[in-house]
């Protein structure tokens, strides 16, 4: 499906069915073969708009998955670059494509660093936790940054309610949540649980400054808005 290299619509339905964890396990092998691995202009328009903010020393991957983030922090980063995800698979995947850097199986909701960063990224990778658990991360990437380290991540404007892709997203959300309420263990995965307001409001909370720059290297929508915004999370 997707691709000749990329997974088959069983091996999809059976990743669909297992817990979030054993499900990106068995992606592993054909993840980047998929419209799951965030696409190589997301993270070329982020490292464009982090790349006038200087060079930074240690760099993080938080839910690093098989390591497309690399693409951002390796030209951004002086010395070490590191990754962080709970999923084996993916993080073997991660280490064979960038053996360089540094590969942490942990559960980013407790992430076991601190002051250890000066910038911290993560890519698509939010809708994988409740909204309830997103202070818990949060904390944990405060905690892992220096003083005056950076949190960023790249977020899409919605979609308008008029267009195919906006009833996509609610469907896909709508399955996902009766699939949850009737089948363990859970998979979580959501498109419409990380709206920007909420992610400023739960920043904010976890002590961060919050910004936001228009990626203007993916464009702009017909009200002139950018399709993409990335959130720009200062630790004082």
């Amino acid at each position: 499906m997707f691709s000749p290299q990329g997974p088959s619509l069983r091996e999809l339905a059976v990743q669909s069915l297992s817990s979030v964890e054993r499900g990106y396990d068995l992606l592993a092998p054909k993840f980047d073969h998929t419209p799951f691995r965030t696409p190589d202009a997301i993270l070329d328009a982020t490292t464009d708009a982090l790349r006038p903010r200087g060079l930074f020393e240690r760099g993080l991957d938080v839910c690093c998955g098989t390591g497309a983030g690399m693409r951002t922090l390796e030209p951004l980063c002086k010395e070490q670059v590191a990754g962080v995800d709970f999923s084996t698979g993916m993080l073997a995947r991660a280490r064979e494509a960038h053996p360089g850097a540094e590969w942490i199986r942990a559960d980013v909701r407790a992430l076991p660093f601190s002051e250890a960063f000066d910038l911290a990224v993560t890519f698509g990778a939010l809708g994988h936790l409740l909204p309830a658990e997103r202070p818990a991360l949060f904390a944990g990437v405060h905690r892992a940054l220096r003083p005056g380290g950076l949190f960023a991540f790249p977020i899409g404007a919605p979609p308008p309610i008029a267009s195919v892709g906006y009833w996509t997203l609610l469907g896909f959300d709508a399955a996902m949540r009766i699939r949850n309420a009737i089948w363990r263990p859970p998979f979580v995965m959501y498109y419409r649980t990380c709206p920007l307001q909420a992610m400023r409001d739960d920043l904010a909370a976890a002590g961060f400054t919050v910004t936001t720059t228009p990626l203007e290297g993916l464009g702009r929508r017909e009200d002139g808005s950018p399709r993409y915004r990335l959130l720009l999370a200062r630790k004082p």
